[in-house]
């Protein structure tokens, strides 16, 4: 599992943006968020960067925590 900080993420919408943002892409991916710590999980095919482009685009920072 690839673990990222997310800044930006408030509620239980932005849980919602990031997971469907993955799974877009990658239907299969395992994605757990973590509000109070800002940090996402992803268990996915997708690389690092594809992750992190994909968070990107919802309007959220992100990098490999």
């Amino acid at each position: 599992m690839q673990v990222f900080s997310v800044e930006g993420m408030t509620c239980g919408h932005c849980v919602r943006a990031v997971t469907q943002a993955v799974q877009s892409q990658d239907p299969a991916a395992s994605v757990k968020v973590d509000l109070a710590a800002k940090e996402v999980g992803v268990e996915s095919r997708l690389s690092a960067e594809q992750v992190i482009s994909l968070i990107t685009e919802e309007g959220y920072s992100a990098k490999l925590a």
